[in-house]
Order: structure tokens, then sequence, then C-alpha cells
């Protein structure tokens, strides 16, 4: 079992920044990637972005590349994703998941390819 503790949410202004944070605990020997979505309310969770254990790989979402840099410490098992240039519609609750391997862009977009979730963490972009 491994456990995922999202933080860094809060209330920016649209072109502003946020880094946020993704802490396993539990099972963590093993390796394993990590991604992120976000859920929008009255909107579906969608994939923003992965990262292979190693990381040396990574795969965003179109919207986002250029804008967010997904990056991870093994040492202290955390991942962030750091999110530049904010836009309102960047609004969401932001998850972290981890799955078992990292794959392709398609695959590591879907919910189903994650075995461990966080509880989310506010992301507020005033305009």
């Amino acid at each position: 079992q491994v456990q995922l503790v999202e933080s860094g949410g809060g209330l920016v202004q649209a072109g502003g920044s946020l880094r946020l944070s993704c802490a396993a605990s539990g099972r963590t020997s093993g390796t394993y990637a990590v991604g992120w979505f976000r859920q929008a309310p009255g909107q579906e969770r969608e994939f923003v972005a992965a990262i292979s254990w190693s990381g040396s790989s990574t795969t965003y979402t179109d919207s986002v590349t250029g804008r967010f840099t997904i990056s991870r410490d093994n040492a202290k098992n955390t991942v962030y994703l750091q999110m530049n240039i904010l836009k309102p519609e960047y609004t969401a609750v932001y998850y972290c998941a981890a799955a078992p391997v990292f794959s392709t862009t398609v695959r590591m977009s879907r919910r189903a390819s994650y075995d461990y979730w966080g509880q989310g963490t506010q992301v507020t972009v005033s305009s």
C-alpha cells in the first residue's frame, strides 16, 4: 500500500506560479511512476503530467507543455509539479497518483493505469 499526500495548492493570480508536492509513504521501496491529474467543478478528471521512476522520462498534456514541469526526488519520496504562467482555467483540484510502470502518454493519461491516489489539493487561479 502506498499513501500519497498532495500539498502546495492555494489561491494565485493569473500569470503567477505554484509548486505542488506529492509525498509518498508506506510501501515505497518499489519503483513507480507518478502522474498528476486535475478536476475542475463539473468536469472529468483529466491528465496533466507524468514522470518515470528515474525521472528521465516525462510526459505532459498539450495545454500545459512549456508551463508546467514535473520532477521528483526519490530520496524524499516526493514528486513536484511546478506550474508557471497560470491561467484561470487551470483552477481545479489537483491529484497525484502512482502507477507500477511508466509507459506511453496514452496509457499514462488513463486513470486506470494508476493504483494509488492522493486526496487532492485545491488550486484557484484568479483573473
